[in-house]
This record gives structure tokens, sequence and C-alpha cells, in this order.
């Protein structure tokens, strides 16, 4: 069985790295069950292994963090549920691309709940969601914003770190990075697209759509 656990307020991000630490070994070692945490942080800054100086437009604005996981700079802060997953990939299919795609689509299904759209597009991390309220671009295209991001470490086919999903967060606050080193499309929340959802809400979606991705350990 996979453990959920919510954490409420805000938890600091070191502090999280060493709880995940700690997780990941207690799963390798058979000590403890696969692990999905929920939870909100600080603002703050976090540069994957990929993240280019020149996207931290702002490095002075809050407090920047090394990730140790793949991708660019993201931002963390309030009102944005992070979901840390420590699941056995190498019980799940051995696949990274795999185990990739099933995180994509379950924010996908997650989105699909509140009857948002979330779509992928080739060369832009995460899951976007395409703009039809605002005016075209140059291009007579609905622009696209970024609502969900991934990042994901494995250590010895143990995945940790995970999304992050934008229910109300301070949009403003992405403004100090190049947000997955992305310059020429924005951000949204589901709150930014006239949706009166919670927390609470993504968090018993999440839950709901888990097991129809991620299925049973082989």
């Amino acid at each position: 069985m996979v453990e959920w656990k919510i954490t409420p307020g805000l938890t600091g991000y070191t502090q999280a790295l060493a709880a995940m630490e700690a997780r990941v070994a207690a799963i390798l070692s058979g000590d403890a069950p696969e692990l999905i945490w929920l939870l909100e942080h600080p603002p703050l800054y976090t540069a994957g292994t990929s993240a280019r100086p020149e996207d931290l437009t702002d490095p002075h604005r809050f407090e920047v963090h090394e990730a140790r996981r793949g991708g660019q700079y993201t931002y963390h802060g309030p009102g944005q549920r992070v979901v840390y997953v420590m699941l056995d990939v190498g019980r799940r299919g051995r696949d990274v691309r795999k185990f990739v795609a099933q995180l994509e689509a379950w924010v996908i299904a997650v989105l699909d709940e509140f009857n948002v759209t979330g779509e992928l597009r080739e060369g832009r991390v995460g899951v976007w969601v395409a703009r039809h309220d605002k005016p075209l671009t140059p291009a007579g295209l609905p622009p696209e914003e970024k609502i969900a991001a991934i990042g994901i470490r494995l250590r010895k086919w143990i995945s940790f770190h995970g999304i992050s999903i934008n229910v109300e967060p301070d949009l403003e606050h992405f403004s100090g990075i190049v947000p997955c080193g992305i310059a020429e499309h924005g951000v949204t929340s589901l709150v930014d697209l006239g949706l009166p959802v919670s927390m609470h809400d993504v968090d018993v979606a999440l839950r709901r759509r888990f097991d129809e991705v991620f299925g049973a350990l082989e």
C-alpha cells in the first residue's frame, strides 16, 4: 500500500529534502512503504541540475535552493500543492520515460476533475493550458500558460521530488526566474482560470485519480 501524508502549514525546503532522503533510504531497506507527500513551501526558488544562472533574474528576492532533481529553475510557495512522490519505479516497470509520462497523465487527470484541459508540448516540460479567454498570439493561437511543473530524481529506482500544481499561488512571484527556462510563455493557476478550487479539492482529486494511472506494484 502507498502511504499518503498531508503536512499542514509551510514546510521548509531543507527540512523536506532531509525527510525525502530519509524516506527513500527506508523504502530501499524495506523499512517503510512508498509515500505520496502533499505539502506547501514558503516562497522560494529551486535550481535543478540543468538550471542556467541567467534564468535567475532576481536572485535576492527569495531563498534559492539546489534541488538535485532534473530540470531548471522553479518557484514554490503558498497556494501551490507540492506532491513529493517516493515510489519504487523498479517495481513499476523500470522505465523512467514511462514513469514521467504517468506523472504527466496524473496531473492531466486531476485537472480534468475541474473541467480543465491540461496539455503536453514537445520540448516544454510540465503541463500547460490554452487561455481561450485571452487575446490570440501573433500566430493566431490562444496563449499557453504553465499550470504544473514536474521534476524527479531516482536513487536505486526509488523516485523523489515530483510535481507541483498551481492552485492559488501569487503568480507575480514567478517573475524572479525564467520558469523551467521558458521565457515566451506565462504561468497560471486553477484560481487564475476562474475556478473556486481549494487545496483540499486538489488533494481529493490526486488521491482519486492515482490508482487508475499508476496501478499496483508488479
